[in-house]
């Protein structure tokens, strides 16, 4: 049996390798390791590591590494806390490959351990380009130390070619999230104001905003960003930001926001619930990657503010627009234009036929790790 171990460090990557996780637990050649990490242990972002035990997964460690994530040394500082605490996991554990997903500092802190102690390295959802956020050069960093490379799109998997990865080592997987979307069995309306606790009024907007880590000015994106929405009515749902540097206080201003409108909410976690709110919103507005991928499935308008989701593959639901009040304020209006709702109504999605995790499994369970394959050559 290959022992395949996966670290999850945050609520939005956990849902991604969620049904990959179900995928290795059944393959009858390979067993899961789990380790949680990040916000997924903080009360302050819901406490998801809840979630994942409810989902009937056993963790095999725990580590808990957040310092203060609005403070840009106590990111290091968590990033340095991990890597220490992995040192000794992996030695317990005695895994045969690093399974890990994304760009975040914690997944860089976890592939640098395994690169050190001589574990191949599959990574999820590299060659992408997201230009506003230190994610960029995390996600290239992790390219070159992984042994293999699960993209999301033949594009995406091009741009990891063209960095002088072998070409045995590419596959395009599709997205992780479009597996979950097909297979979810969505609420009604109804059901859905149950769980939520609040009646949807429309326009139902969905609203989600990360720090832009390579810019300082975020408390004047925030505000600018609420000032707009200030201008329409319905209902407005905000989640909270991730756990980067700025991500506090984004969160203290939206939830002051919030609790200042009678039409206005703010859940720090939506969960499982995400993609059912995903159905039934009629406008997305900020500046989440699910804006990008998620939201083509379900034609929904995406008003996509400023950089950080810059270099992404696009579908035509997307309406980029600045950092300032007037270019956020005319965005929405467009994304509830009739006339724009009916024009994405029929787009296909980039992002993968819905088979990611049946993909992955077969390429794990199949790989012969061979000294050629621990040695990796560059070819350029």
């Amino acid at each position: 049996m290959r022992k395949i171990c996966v670290i999850t460090s945050s609520r939005a990557e956990y849902s991604l390798l969620y049904e990959t996780m179900k995928a290795v637990e059944k393959s009858a050649n390979l067993e899961l390791q789990l380790i949680v990490t990040g916000s997924h242990l903080s009360y302050n972002h819901e406490h998801t590591v809840d979630i994942i035990k409810k989902d009937g997964f056993n963790i095999d460690e725990e580590i808990n590494i957040l310092v203060d994530s609005d403070n840009k040394s106590g990111i290091a500082t968590s990033m340095g806390l991990l890597m220490i605490q992995l040192a000794g996991t992996f030695a317990r554990l005695q895994p045969d490959m690093l399974l890990i997903l994304g760009d975040r500092y914690e997944i860089l802190a976890s592939a640098s351990t395994a690169v050190a102690m001589n574990i191949p390295i599959a990574h999820i959802h590299g060659g992408e380009s997201t230009e506003g956020a230190i994610d960029e050069q995390i996600r290239h960093a992790i390219t070159k130390m992984a042994h293999l490379h699960f993209a999301a799109t033949e594009t995406y998997k091009n741009n990891i070619l063209k960095m002088g990865e072998q070409s045995f080592r590419v596959f395009n997987v599709g997205a992780a999230i479009m597996e979950n979307i097909k297979k979810r069995n969505f609420m009604g309306k109804d059901e859905l104001e149950k769980h939520l606790g609040f009646t949807i009024k429309y326009p139902f907007f969905i609203i989600t905003y990360h720090p832009v880590t390579l810019i300082e000015n975020q408390k004047q994106q925030i505000e600018n960003l609420l000032e707009a929405l200030d201008t329409f009515e319905g209902t407005l749902l905000f989640t909270a930001s991730n756990a980067d540097y700025g991500g506090d206080e984004i969160n203290k201003l939206i939830e002051e926001y919030a609790s200042s409108r009678n039409d206005s909410y703010f859940i720090k976690s939506l969960n499982h619930l995400y993609l059912d709110v995903l159905k039934h919103a009629d406008v997305m507005v900020g500046n989440s990657s699910s804006g990008i991928v998620e939201a083509p499935c379900f034609g929904l308008p995406v008003v996509n503010v400023g950089d950080r989701q810059k270099g992404r593959l696009r579908s035509k639901n997307i309406i980029d627009v600045g950092y300032d009040r007037k270019s956020i304020k005319e965005g929405i209006e467009m994304a509830l234009n009739k006339e724009f709702i009916s024009d994405i109504g029929n787009m296909q999605n980039l992002y993968g036929d819905g088979k990611t995790s049946e993909k992955i499994v077969s390429v794990l369970s199949k790989t012969v790790v061979s000294e050629e394959f621990i040695f990796k050559k560059l070819t350029y």
